[in-house]
This record gives C-alpha cells, structure tokens and sequence, in this order.
C-alpha cells in the first residue's frame, strides 16, 4: 500500500513539475485595435479593387474583339482569320499574366500586403511574448479566424492583456 501511495505522489509531483502554463489570444481581435492595420487593410483593399477593375476593362474588351471576330468570321479569309483568333488569345495570355503578376502567389499584391502588415505582426508577437514572460505562460495559441478550439476558458484568453501591452485599450464591441 506504501508503494502505491509513494509511485501515486511521485506521479503527481511529476505531472506537476513538467505542468505547462497555456493561453491564448485572438489575433483577428487584437488587430481589429490597431489603426496601422486598419489602414493598411484600407490600402491593400483599394489596390486589389484597382487592379481588379484594370483586369475586368481588358476582359471587355477582348469579349469586344471577340463579338467583332464572331460578326466579320464569315466575310474574312483564313489568314485574316487565324490573325484575329492569334490576336484574341494573345491579348487573354496577357491578361492572365497580368492577373497572376498582381495577384498570384508572391505577386505584387502579396509583396505590399508583406511589406505593410510585416512590422504590425511584428509588434504584436513581441507584445505576445512580453505576456508571455510577464505572466509566466509557456505556450499562447492562437484562437483567430480559423479557431480549432473546442472549448477556450475565458480565463485563459490573453487578448487584452496584449493589446494593452501594445498600448491600446481593449474594445470588446471589436470581438466577433
């Protein structure tokens, strides 16, 4: 019976020594309370909105040169055909180039967003981990978007604490 109670012990204080601090915080929520990211966000917006609408107007008017090319097919001879038809898919490679230039992978639109939104995440994983330290947490999960959680504890949601580390007041109208 001694033996069962010292190995019970032993795994308690085990379990006990090796215990890991967990928390976490709501990245969406956390960047919802600052500005630089809400303009930054303004900004990316209004560029993918522009070239978006550059992308539509050459789509125009290939659909038009297309239109023209479906009218005049019958009166044009083969080579005039083949031309047009050349000219056509020429001009749709072109906008799917340019398409995939803006808003590809690692395209324009990916190096601004990188290039704005890079010091902003910065600043809030450095203020993460100062919450982290302070607070002697070991591990902060990120309970954004896309949350894999279950169930969170409310007790053990960090937001606040780094968005005032990042020195702004919370706002709980900005949760989702």
């Amino acid at each position: 019976m001694k033996k069962i109670l010292l190995v019970i012990a032993f795994v308690v204080s085990a379990t006990a020594t090796f215990a890991q601090q967990l928390a976490y915080a709501d990245s969406e929520y956390i960047l919802k309370h600052i500005p630089e990211y809400t303009t930054a966000q303004k900004q990316l917006d209004d560029l993918s909105k522009q070239w978006q609408e550059e992308v539509d107007q050459k789509y125009a008017e290939i659909e038009k040169l297309y239109q023209a090319y479906q009218k005049d097919q019958v009166l044009l001879n083969e080579d005039m055909r083949r031309r047009r038809e050349d000219e056509i898919v020429t001009r749709e490679k072109e906008v799917k180039d340019y398409q995939k230039q803006k808003f590809g992978f690692e395209g324009d639109l990916f190096k601004r967003r990188t290039q704005l939104m890079k010091p902003i995440q910065d600043r809030v994983a450095k203020a993460i981990q100062d919450v982290a330290s302070a607070q002697g947490i070991d591990f902060i999960m990120d309970k954004g978007n896309e949350s894999t959680f279950l169930y969170a504890n409310p007790k053990l949601n960090k937001s606040n604490d780094v968005i005032t580390k990042l020195g702004y007041k919370p706002n709980p109208s900005l949760a989702n």
